[in-house]
């Protein structure tokens, strides 16, 4: 069975673009993923983690695959990985990085998400994979490019269309 995933990227240390555009081969050549769609780029501030780092490139990919969740983030830690990330070195959440990748939907599937509507903030549970994505309705560097390629689709916990989630920041 396929699933219709949506993946942010983001880099802020060295070459961004080429971090991003490498990420993106290498999600083309996933075995498993069998279609890849990008949305245009952005340059955003950092949002947390330590002051003075570089601004990043952010992007969102929609990928069809016939991973499970499970095995689509395996595969983007390693692909970050491949990319000079060491996650375990970092000392803080939103630390600078090469690359990030960040499963935000898999089709309409909700897994570890301990918010909903009435905690639309939602959290990550503690060592597991969190769909949707806990802060992704918070975050304009992430639905800026989202709504550029999914404007219709629906969170599948808030019920809220992409569009209505980004237009609901301003």
């Amino acid at each position: 069975m396929t699933t219709r995933a949506y993946i942010a990227l983001g880099s802020n240390q060295g070459d961004r673009q080429a971090y991003l555009a490498s990420a993106l081969d290498a999600l083309r050549s996933l075995p498993g993923v069998t279609h890849v769609e990008t949305s245009p780029t952005y340059e955003t501030d950092p949002v947390g983690g330590p002051a003075g780092q570089g601004r990043f490139l952010n992007a969102v990919a929609a990928v069809t695959t016939d991973l499970s969740a499970e095995q689509l983030l395996q595969a983007l830690h390693q692909i970050e990985a491949n990319h000079g990330r060491d996650r375990s070195a970092e000392p803080q959440r939103s630390a600078p990085r090469t690359l990030d990748l960040d499963i935000l939907l898999f089709g309409d599937v909700v897994i570890g998400y301990s918010g909903g509507p009435e905690h639309p903030g939602g959290s990550a549970l503690p060592g597991g994979l969190t769909v949707p994505h806990p802060r992704m309705h918070q975050r304009e560097f992430v639905l800026r490019p989202l709504c550029d390629i999914a404007p219709d689709l629906v969170h599948p916990v808030l019920k809220r269309t992409i569009s209505e989630l980004l237009a609901g920041l301003s």
